[in-house]
């Protein structure tokens, strides 16, 4: 392997590791705020999955303030019988921090 193919594969390396960190440490908060104990990421819980969400939701200009708002608050009906509880441990400013990761899963 020349320096030249060794250096960009390292590079390379460097890249996907930073590019994959947000996506960890968005899942890692999302557990912190108890998230996960509904929700995963590929697969329906007690709630939907964030990729289903984020398909569902995918090109709407509000979903954010939407979504946001439904983390906050709470919500019903648009998934099914089981209602969204509130989540007054999670801020406004936390809570779109979420919903714009969730909303990158696809």
């Amino acid at each position: 392997m020349t320096h030249r193919t060794s250096l960009i594969s390292a590079l390379a390396a460097a890249l996907v590791a930073l590019t994959a960190a947000p996506a960890f440490a968005q899942a890692d908060f999302a557990q912190k705020k108890n998230c996960m104990a509904c929700h995963a990421i590929d697969k329906k819980v007690l709630g939907p999955a964030y990729k289903d969400v984020a398909a569902k939701y995918e090109g709407q200009k509000d979903a954010v303030d939407k979504l946001s708002a439904k983390v906050v608050k709470g919500g019903s009906g648009v998934w099914g019988n089981i209602p969204m509880p509130a989540n007054p441990q999670v801020t406004d400013a936390e809570a779109k921090q979420l919903v714009q990761w969730i909303l990158t899963l696809k």
